[in-house]
């Protein structure tokens, strides 16, 4: 099985400042439900992580969520495309858990419900939370430029490995030509 790990705010849709809380708030990205699309259409499987720190906050509520989640997913199959699962944390930074991002949790969650390694499973973000948890679950960190992607990039913390993309439909370009897909 072919597996894509993408964040959603900055990557999928834009980014709001106090983040999306209700789903007209919810808007697509230039490209980004195409480039699900495409993943969808070459036969990967397409899952969603994210930190949701505004539910531990007050700022969300969990019907919200399931609102604001089920307009992407009605978006992106209206684009032809599919997202199989969306994974979440719902704690605040400060909880220290090991599911939010950039702690690894939500990734070996994902891997181990799927049964999969993650050894080569492209994890695309926009912050350097999104890079450093896919790095230390062992999948293969993506940056996107979108979202807080463009502060990212000018940061002396992110690795100078990590390959940059100047949105997620870039990012899916070189995933796909990558696997001869």
């Amino acid at each position: 099985m072919q597996l894509a790990i993408l964040d959603r705010d900055g990557v999928i849709n834009e980014a709001l400042e106090g983040g999306v809380t209700a789903p007209s708030d919810w808007k697509p990205l230039r490209g980004s439900l195409e480039a699900i699309a495409r993943l969808h259409r070459a036969g990967w499987r397409v899952v969603v992580a994210m930190n949701e720190p505004g539910i531990a906050r007050g700022t969300l509520d969990l019907d919200t969520l399931v609102r604001i989640n089920e307009t992407m997913l009605r978006r992106v199959t209206e684009s032809g495309g599919v997202i199989d699962a969306v994974f979440f944390c719902p704690h605040a930074p400060e909880a220290r858990c090991r599911c939010h991002k950039p702690q690894p949790g939500m990734f070996t969650d994902i891997a181990s419900r799927l049964h999969i390694r993650l050894d080569d499973v492209p994890a695309i973000g926009d912050s350097l939370n999104d890079i450093r948890a896919a790095s230390r679950a062992g999948a293969r960190a993506l940056l996107v430029k979108t979202g807080k992607g463009f502060g990212t990039v000018g940061s002396s913390e992110l690795d100078p490995d990590v390959p940059v993309y100047d949105d997620l439909y870039c990012a899916v370009d070189a995933v796909l030509g990558s696997n001869h897909a």
